[in-house]
């Protein structure tokens, strides 16, 4: 049986097991779009962490593609290449450098010149409608992709990888949908792709992998590439590869690529498994696809779908991977959850690549002491008490127990987990928020902490826990915050409508706090948990009345690729979306909402309201006591990602004896394991 850890031979060079990480964006890069040292940082730490391959964030080929800010160019990656190199090649992974080009894809806001693309076939999602290519253009991409290669070479790389997958030129080549040429590029398709092979191969020669990634379904099978199609191309392409990534998704599908926890994990997996079989055993093929469970993944390998997995958002989330699995601990794998909120950067905003579990991924740059360097450093072992068992209260007795401290944690709730076992239960596709919860409580336990659920901590418990010696830590989370509508005076027939916030209705279930009616989700946010909660209420069999002041519902999920999935969810469900729209007042039976544009005001029938708005930190025991240490929502309700990360950065000042001081953001990202 081949497992995950197993190694594998590619043109001569041996990965030391079967996992990959994959290319992705991680705006990690400089102005000059290099490769930069936090690139190296990145990925010596999944090198380090077992992985088998690394490929690196794909780099243009020519200067006149610029798809996003920070993306590489090849012509200035070389050196950044051979610092990768050594770096990964220290611990035995292969590196390949991903090379591509986002023709008509791309964007003309960098690179102020016009967009090359094998037709005039305007992107579904920019709208820009590129020029189409010459063979002097042509004949420029293929030279750029030979001369990328020779970088490469030159860098110590193990090879190359090509992208012909959702974003890239290559695949709108071979797609009836963005190729709509009369020449021979038009009648095969594929004339493009195998010129690129044919002039990388002659530069790195056979003793360096040449690996392909490759859309298989466009997700548009009126035009675009189908599976039958692709396997017919993978039959074609396989004697000339060393290794077959196999992915998803082209212009009218992008976010079917790396979708969020709405799309099932390994949706490839079939997809995959026809194209092996269209290989022939010719060529090794990579599963892609959400692939975040070690069990899946291995099982992936036994049903013979696959002969490597590539795991990256789940080596996001937990960058010792593979060394857990081959230390016999996958229990100890951090979960990746799907929720794209911290690992998906190509945004307006530029962030980092980061994880909500794991907020020391992309931040692993400066040279501090983690876990066992932290430990010996530590002052004295002191007892702690942590008022909050949401994750940021989790996360600071996690890092506390691991540096020897004695921990105590007290929740109020039956369970541990906080708001993320909460929004857990607002329908299928949030379930996995559950899975970080599970994880954070099973390793406090495992490292001695002592979780005290049903504990409601006061005043004069805080004063005897003080008065004991013992360390406060308050993480006590979130409270509704006053809502910004009218509402009726008590005895008033209006008041027979049903007011909930989010969490309350969530932790309840969809029908037990409302009567039968219609429900309105007042969503100010324009957030996952408005949406969520829309859902969950429409598949309870509610009629459902989502309100938005914006002109889409969800538009801050845009940032995690999931926003025109959510409509189109949210109308299959039946939800009608008030958009554009405020609430103002309750009235008898029914709320007044105001059009944000014109201010005229209509009325919705409901029993109900949902209120998903903005809350406010719980403050009781901080203005009981001012000054203790505080994380988490009590501070800002914010994200999972920053309770996680204050979490961690007030254990390590506590560890340090430096709580009352500023510890680096870089220290306490670094604190990973």
């Amino acid at each position: 049986m081949t497992r995950l850890t197993d190694g594998i031979t590619l043109s001569g060079r041996r990965a030391p097991s079967r996992v990959l990480f994959g290319p992705h964006p991680t705006n990690l890069g400089n102005a000059d779009r290099e490769l930069t040292r936090r690139h190296t940082a990145y990925y010596e730490r999944r090198a380090a962490g077992g992985t088998g391959i690394v490929v690196t964030e794909t780099a243009s080929v020519t200067d006149d593609d610029h798809p996003y800010e920070r993306a590489p160019l090849a012509a200035r990656c070389e050196q950044g290449w051979a610092d990768v190199a050594e770096a990964c090649h220290r611990h035995g992974a292969l590196v390949l450098a991903s090379l591509g080009h986002t023709g008509g894809q791309g964007s003309s806001a960098y690179s102020q010149s016009v967009m090359w693309a094998p037709s005039p076939f305007a992107d579904p999602a920019s709208r820009e409608l590129p020029a189409e290519m010459e063979q002097e253009q042509i004949d420029s991409v293929v030279a750029g992709f030979a001369e990328a290669a020779h970088r490469t070479v030159r860098a110590g790389l193990d090879g190359v990888e090509l992208d012909a997958g959702a974003f890239a030129l290559l695949r709108q080549f071979h797609s009836g949908l963005t190729n709509q040429r009369q020449d021979g590029y038009g009648t095969d398709r594929l004339r493009l792709t195998r010129e690129v092979v044919a002039a990388v191969r002659e530069v790195i020669g056979t003793g360096r992998v040449l690996a392909l990634r490759l859309s298989c379904d466009e997700l548009a099978p009126w035009a675009g590439v189908t599976p039958e199609q692709a396997a017919e191309q993978v039959a074609e392409l396989a004697d000339v590869l060393d290794l077959l990534v196999v992915v998803r998704g082209g212009p009218f599908a992008t976010s079917a690529y790396r979708p969020d926890a709405h799309t099932e994990p390994q949706f490839n997996l079939e997809l995959c498994r026809a194209m092996r079989k269209a290989a022939n055993d010719r060529v090794p093929v990579v599963l892609q696809g959400s692939v975040t469970e070690v069990p899946a993944a291995q099982a992936a390998l036994d049903g013979g779908a696959a002969d490597l997995v590539e795991m990256t958002r789940a080596q996001i989330a937990e960058p010792h991977l593979v060394e857990l699995v081959r230390a016999g601990t996958p229990n100890r794998v951090r979960p990746c959850v799907l929720c794209n909120q911290a690992c998906q950067v190509r945004d307006n905003r530029n962030p980092v690549v980061s994880c909500i579990g794991e907020p020391g991924s992309g931040h692993e740059t400066q040279d501090l002491p983690v876990d066992g360097d932290l430990a010996e450093a530590a002052v004295q072992a002191q007892p702690v008490l942590v008022v909050g068992g949401g994750p940021a209260g989790l996360e600071c007795a996690r890092v506390l127990a691991s540096l020897g401290h004695r921990v105590r944690i007290a929740e109020r709730a039956d369970r541990a987990g906080g708001m993320l076992r909460t929004a857990a239960t607002g329908g299928a596709a949030r379930e996995r928020l559950a899975l970080l919860a599970d994880w954070l409580e099973a390793a406090c336990v495992r490292l001695g902490a002592r979780i005290l659920t049903g504990t409601e901590i006061g005043p004069a418990e805080l004063a005897d826990a003080v008065d004991t010696g013992e360390r406060v830590v308050l993480a006590t989370g979130s409270r509704p915050a006053p809502r910004p509508w009218a509402t009726p005076a008590q005895g008033d027939d209006a008041a027979r409508v049903v007011v909930l916030d989010a969490p309350v209705l969530l932790a309840s279930g969809p029908q037990s706090p409302l009567p039968d009616g219609p429900v309105v989700v007042d969503d100010p946010v324009g957030g996952p948990v408005g949406v969520g909660v829309a859902e969950w209420l429409a598949a309870a069999g509610r009629q459902v009345h989502l309100v938005t002041q914006d002109q889409v519902a969800g538009v801050q999920l845009a940032r995690t690729g999931d926003l025109s999935d959510a409509n189109v969810r949210l109308q299959r469900a039946g939800v009608r979306r008030e958009l554009r729209s405020r609430l103002r007042e309750l009235r008898s039976g029914c709320v007044v909402l105001e059009d944000v544009w014109t201010g005229g005001t209509r009325e919705v029938p409901c029993v109900g309201v949902v209120d998903c708005g903005h809350r406010l930190p719980e403050e009781a025991l901080y203005a009981a006591r001012p000054g203790t240490p505080r994380a988490g929502d009590c501070v800002a309700p914010r994200t999972v990602l920053e309770a996680v990360l204050e979490g961690r950065g007030l254990a390590l000042r506590i560890a340090s004896g430096a709580d009352r001081m500023t510890v680096p953001t870089s220290a306490v990202r670094s604190h990973g394991r």
